[in-house]
């Protein structure tokens, strides 16, 4: 599988890279952008303030330019929170799509979205307050409606970003679960 794998609001990390090796590992073949170009952050707040400085249309561009070279060989769209966000919005405007696994966060759908039983994963913390319960709810019917297959995973008492070990949201049972679940995912892609 070809898989466009995003990163945080923290930037492409040494847990970005180690997702992807694992990735690999499994047979697939990943890239991972960097929309920050080179920059990384120690907390959310830092992060997101580069964000806000970049800009939502400067971010989604980028992202389409790393995307756009690979895209007819069928892409699953992958990310990390933030990254989930941008993955979402470049699967549901590519109808060559794969797939889309989404680690960590969701993003708004336009109400002109629409796919052919794109298949869908998304793992979250449970309670994520970046992810709430209506939040969820709303998001999982809007997917559906716009012909989305969705599965959601949630994982009790992890911390938002459960899978990156050099964060304090870390919780390796969650993560390895998470893996283990989006590997199988992806190999029914």
């Amino acid at each position: 599988m070809n898989i466009m794998l995003f990163h945080s609001t923290y930037g492409l990390r040494p847990a970005v890279r180690a997702a992807a090796d694992r990735l690999r590992g499994a047979g697939h073949e990943v890239w991972t952008p960097d929309l920050y170009e080179g920059r990384t952050f120690g907390t959310v707040e830092e992060g997101m303030a580069f964000k806000d400085e970049i800009g939502k249309e400067e971010l989604l561009k980028r992202a389409v330019l790393a995307a756009a070279p690979y895209s007819e060989r069928g892409l699953v769209y992958a990310g990390f929170s933030l990254g989930a966000s941008v993955a979402q919005t470049l699967a549901l405007g590519d109808h060559k799509a794969r797939g889309l696994l989404l680690l960590h966060g969701t993003s708004d759908i336009a109400a002109s979205a629409s796919v052919d039983e794109l298949p869908v994963q998304l793992h979250v913390a449970e309670p994520d307050v970046f992810e709430t319960e209506d939040w969820l709810s709303a998001w999982y019917l809007q997917m559906r409606r716009a012909g989305a297959d969705v599965e959601i995973h949630r994982y009790r008492g992890a911390g938002h970003l459960y899978t990156d070990p050099d964060l304090p949201d870390y919780d390796e049972e969650a993560a390895e679960a998470t893996w283990r679940v989006a590997l199988g995912f992806l190999d029914t892609l």
